[in-house]
């Protein structure tokens, strides 16, 4: 089956193939209430010890090449900023 829960999507690791590098884990989706399509995967930024809580990365959905077992491979040429706060999600389409 081709289903994935948002719990069992977490826990995948997300690798961008422009550079191998680990962005971290897709800790939630946004999604288009109108047609009831994900538009981005939300990946918190790795802080540690730092200050900086609540940053995440947005991936839109047409940037995942694959989601598999374990990873979800996306496909960024260039990295956006950390969004700041969960507050502001809009659906880039």
């Amino acid at each position: 089956m081709n289903q994935c829960t948002l719990g069992e999507l977490s826990k995948k690791q997300v690798i961008n193939l422009c550079d191998g590098k680990l962005l971290g884990y897709a800790e939630d989706v946004v999604i288009d209430l109108c047609d009831g399509k994900i538009c981005a995967i939300l990946v918190p930024e790795d802080c540690g010890f730092s200050f900086k809580k609540g940053r995440e990365l947005r991936i839109a959905w047409q940037q995942i090449q694959k989601i598999g077992e374990d990873t979800i491979l996306v496909d960024v040429h260039e990295l956006p900023p950390f969004n700041s706060g969960k507050k502001g999600r809009k659906c880039p389409l």
